[in-house]
């Protein structure tokens, strides 16, 4: 069978402030009908930057030459107008980081419309059925009041959901999904993954899958490129490459794991951020023929933070997890009554200004939390020019190489962009912007979700250190169980707006009291990759 999509000799370089940066070089990948395809690696490894060259995505410093042909049709050096033509129609792409595809100004439904107004000729009202059809396919509760939603109104994984169902509105050809679960629950991870072989077996689209989850691999995909550093360095049928890989690189993937488990504090560790009832309501106005809407996100919800203790707070999309992350920093408006260090935090901006250096956020989505217009050295920054602005130029920029290295990327990075990162690499630069002030309380909202393995387990050590090293108090917000179980000592299980049970991690993972915490823990498992049993080699 003819491949649907043949790439030859492509090449992806960046210009930069440090000169050319070469993100692909030289790949070689087809694509038959029908067929699932993965290409997997680390971050930073160019595996996205491949696909966003052939649907001509690139930044404006970035230049993509070779070949990638669809159907014949050479899709390098086409013209915007052809392009348009062929994306988001015959070839369709599931973006990692949904909040900075989405525009934040309409409602989904009328974003989810456009492909069908565009390609199809369908008007608002006869696109508004396929809408409501689409969304329940993806598995967004209550479709029919979620299509006049905004993107801020939903959870990071509806958001996502949000943008498969983009993806998947003119039934097309080709179905590039960029770490498509990346932002889902276990549960809804496979949801989605079931959603897309059925449709795929409907359709006869093929699917070219990234990712860095290698379980997804195993079960989703019939052949996979692995790439480093901007090569293809093996590719294979998937049973063959899981059960004999050939290069130490692949076999350093399948291995990698978030393990070991984290000291418990002192059992005399004084309490520093502490939360009682803390209520958060959202209520809309409604309109000429509508009721007010009212949605408790956070119901009543205690906790106690200690210092140098974990909490991971898990639960499936929309449980409210990042919500009382939010509003136990007083980041949005809630009831209750919150201290910290026995002083009550208040809702007045001002007033808590002075303690935001204490009480930090890593946010979950690292592009839409960083200003393209600024360097990455400005960015880590822009912290210290607050809270310490006696620092002179030199020194801040000193403290910028010094908080990368320490999140495992180059110090001389500080002076590229944003977009010249790839997802995981930005989360990095979202996290040391944080440890650059050397904060008492962190609030993590999924800050793994965009990693791979082997990067996540840099990041659990690199906390790790930083906890014991400065007695720093963690919120863990995750819907990945490995990393929470690494790094948590102290669980709670949301399950809409409310906790359903909590407890030492151990017991929970080992002895979960409730159905809805046994079910999370099954989808766990059910997704977790191939494991191997020989220990992985040194690279080179």
């Amino acid at each position: 069978m003819e491949p649907i999509l043949d790439i030859k000799g492509l090449r992806v370089t960046f210009q930069t402030n440090d000169g050319p940066v070469e993100a692909v070089r030289g790949i070689d990948l087809s694509v038959k009908p029908g067929e699932t395809v993965a290409i997997v690696g680390e971050s930073g490894s160019g595996k996205s930057q491949a696909t966003m060259a052939l649907m001509g995505l690139l930044a404006r410093n970035g230049k993509a030459t070779g070949s990638a042909l669809y159907r014949g049709q050479e899709l390098i050096g086409m013209s915007e107008r052809n392009l348009n033509k062929v994306r988001g129609d015959k070839i369709t792409m599931i973006f990692q980081e949904p909040m900075t595809s989405l525009d934040p100004l309409y409602r989904i439904g009328e974003q989810l419309a456009e492909p069908l107004r565009f390609h199809r000729g369908l008007s608002r009202a006869k696109a508004r059925p396929r809408i409501v059809e689409l969304l329940k396919l993806v598995g967004i509760p209550e479709p029919e009041r979620r299509i006049d939603s905004y993107p801020h109104e939903l959870s990071g994984g509806q958001r996502q959901r949000v943008m498969i169902a983009m993806a998947l509105a003119c039934d097309p050809d080709i179905l590039i999904a960029d770490e498509p679960t990346t932002a889902l629950d276990v549960t809804i991870q496979a949801q989605i993954l079931t959603l897309l072989a059925e449709l795929q077996q409907r359709l006869g689209m093929a699917i070219l899958f990234i990712t860095h989850d290698l379980g997804i691999v195993q079960r989703f995909a019939d052949r996979v490129y692995v790439m480093r550093r901007g090569e293809v360095v093996e590719t294979g049928a998937t049973a063959d490459l899981f059960a004999a890989p050939a290069h130490p690189y692949t076999r350093m993937l399948l291995d990698a794991e978030p393990a070991g488990r984290k000291l418990p504090p002192p059992e005399n560790a004084p309490v520093l951020l502490d939360g009682q009832n803390v209520e958060v309501v959202f209520r809309s106005s409604g309109g000429l023929f509508q009721p007010a809407d009212e949605l408790r996100a956070v119901d009543g919800i205690s906790v106690a933070l200690h210092q140098g203790q974990t909490i991971g707070i898990v639960g499936e999309s929309g449980s409210g997890k990042s919500t009382l992350g939010r509003a136990l920093l007083r980041l949005l408006p809630s009831a209750g009554v919150i201290s910290y260090k026995g002083r009550e935090l208040t809702n007045d901006p001002a007033a808590m200004r002075p303690m935001r250096r204490e009480l930090q956020l890593v946010f979950q989505d690292p592009f839409g939390s960083l200003s393209p217009r600024m360097t990455v050295g400005r960015i880590i920054t822009e912290g210290l020019m607050i809270h310490e602005p006696a620092l002179s130029a030199r020194e801040r920029d000193v403290r910028a190489g010094e908080a990368l290295a320490e999140v495992g990327l180059e110090p001389g990075m500080r002076n590229r962009y944003p977009h010249e990162f790839s997802g995981g690499q930005r989360q990095r630069i979202a996290i040391a912007r944080t440890m650059i002030l050397k904060p008492k309380v962190i609030v993590l909202d999924e800050p793994t979700s965009a990693l791979d393995r082997s990067v996540q387990k840099q990041i659990v050590d690199l906390l790790r250190d930083l906890q014991q090293k400065h007695g720093l108090s963690y919120l863990f917000i995750s819907h990945d169980l490995a990393v929470v179980r690494a790094l948590a000592d102290y669980i709670l299980v949301m399950k809409q707006g409310r906790v359903v049970e909590q407890g030492q991690t151990e017991a929970i993972f080992d002895h979960p009291a409730q159905d809805y915490t046994r079910t999370l823990m099954a989808a766990a498992l059910e997704t977790t990759r191939f494991r191997q049993e020989d220990p992985a080699p040194v690279l080179p």
